[in-house]
């Protein structure tokens, strides 16, 4: 989880993993391998991107969205069919009542399962996340937080994740990067988190604290 406030470098951080911004200095490297040795079309088709609102072509069906990277990628057509039903499945949205449905005509919560679906689709073993969940009304990004969180713990895929909302950092994290003015001021587990005596991080376990005091009280 990359954790920090507007302008804190998060979306530029997954920018310069997807190589969709070049690195002024330093070394960015995936799976071992420095960026200069990807060709980018191949690095962009081995990660996985969701974004707010799911980034989806209006003018695409649901099922041409999420089929979007297998079909460049050059599958077979029957594969390409097997696997769009089975990860829009797997998001909770039955191919026989969304498939042809576009996305205006579809609600924010269900664009936001499109864009996770098209992210998994071409089975990569690496996902960028920039707050995907954050355009939601509370009760949807809850429910889409749990089962992103179930579906994570049976992919196992290496996900980073950008917020700037501590409980989300919490629930879904394994690590949390601490992020502020383009520099990452730490990382932590989370338990490690809630301890941390480090300024950076007093202000999101205060916040945390000041919630549950107010939900006690």
């Amino acid at each position: 989880m990359l954790l920090g406030p507007s302008g804190s470098g998060k979306t530029t951080t997954l920018k310069l993993i997807n190589n969709l911004l070049p690195a002024s200095a330093g070394q960015v490297r995936v799976e071992g391998r420095a960026l200069a040795e990807w060709d980018v079309i191949q690095l962009r088709r081995h990660i996985g991107y969701a974004i707010q609102e799911g980034g989806l072509f209006p003018h695409y069906t649901v099922w041409k969205n999420v089929a979007l990277v297998p079909r460049l990628e050059n599958w077979d057509a029957k594969r390409v069919a097997a696997r769009v039903d089975e990860v829009m499945n797997m998001v909770g949205l039955p191919p026989g009542e969304f498939a042809q449905r576009y996305p205006a005509q579809i609600s924010g919560g269900q664009r936001q399962r499109v864009g996770l679906a098209r992210a998994l689709a071409a089975d990569p073993p690496i996902l960028l996340m920039d707050e995907p969940f954050g355009a939601l009304d509370p009760l949807t990004r809850s429910e889409l937080q749990k089962e992103f969180k179930h579906l994570q713990q049976r992919l196992n895929k290496t996900v980073v994740f950008v917020t700037h909302d501590v409980s989300e950092a919490l629930l879904l994290g394994d690590r949390i990067v601490v992020m502020d003015s383009g520099r990452i001021e730490g990382i932590y587990l989370p338990k490690e988190f809630l301890a941390s005596p480090d300024a950076g991080v007093k202000p999101y376990v205060d916040a945390v604290r000041t919630t549950a005091q107010l939900l006690q009280s």
